[in-house]
């Protein structure tokens, strides 16, 4: 498989995968775009010669493509959410006013938002349904984008970086095998609990 799959310049399908599945999870969250992302920064490392212990210089711009492209999405999918929960009007309201949870979150973004303080943003992205949650209280409170894109930014790139990191890193101590994808996929989720506890627990 990762033979096939090695040269991400080889097949560049895998960039419109990746791009897709990561613009979408924002409205499915059940969409894998992490477990994607981690599997195409394996193969590339798998099929470079890092499982070896290598680190070829030629890998390293497929690597950072795949960040990139990753990151992209990433805020594009954001923002469109961003964009609809703005425009979403009454209807979108009643339904978080229904919901003390969305309530609750949606009065914690603002207040984090309104102190420049948008740590909230990218902690979000790596928690299950969290980004959905931040973009869309975003935009349903009517915050500005001047506020909320530059810590949308830095919440994708951080979550792509961290991702593709897991994924190389996972090929070059494991080798290019299925043990390091399911490690790495593992260490994805890991960091998503963890977000999710700390998204939970009340500020002090």
């Amino acid at each position: 498989m990762w033979e096939s799959m090695g040269s991400l310049e080889a097949g560049p399908w895998i960039y419109a995968m990746v791009a897709l599945s990561v613009l979408l999870d924002v409205f499915l969250p059940v969409l894998p775009s992490g477990v994607l992302v981690i599997t195409a920064a394996t193969a590339a490392a798998a099929g470079s010669g890092a499982s070896a212990g290598q680190v070829p210089t030629h890998v390293l711009p497929d690597i950072l493509a795949l960040t990139l492209c990753a990151a992209t999405a990433s805020v594009l999918g954001d923002l469109v959410a961003y964009r609809l929960a703005r425009r979403g009007g009454a209807r979108l309201d009643r339904a978080i006013a229904r919901s003390r949870r969305l309530s609750r979150a949606q009065e914690r973004l603002g207040e984090a938002l309104s102190r420049g303080g948008g740590a909230l943003v990218v902690l979000a992205r790596f928690a299950p349904a969290g980004r959905s949650l931040v973009s869309l209280g975003a935009g349903a409170t009517h915050r500005s984008v001047r506020d909320f894109l530059p810590w949308s930014a830095l919440a994708g790139l951080t979550w792509a970086i961290y991702s593709v990191a897991l994924g190389y890193l996972g090929a070059q101590w494991l080798g290019g095998t299925w043990l390091a994808t399911a490690v790495s996929v593992a260490a994805l989720f890991g960091a998503g609990a963890g977000a999710g506890y700390l998204m939970r627990r009340r500020p002090a």
